[in-house]
């Protein structure tokens, strides 16, 4: 619930909120929809993981 609340208040990125709960990115992903959390993404937040995706792949 720690890592919601920080997550809610911008205090926490979903990495940081993960490590708070001590559960994968994906797994706090799932806890987030299982509790309504919207994303706090923001387009440029979108974006560059995009990018970063692409440099990978």
């Amino acid at each position: 619930m720690l890592a919601i609340d920080k997550y809610k208040k911008s205090e926490a990125s979903i990495e940081k909120a993960a490590r708070i709960a001590g559960v994968s990115i994906s797994k706090i992903m799932d806890i987030f929809k299982e509790y309504g959390v919207e994303a706090n993404l923001e387009y440029e937040d979108y974006h560059k993981g995009l990018k970063l995706l692409r440099k990978i792949w």
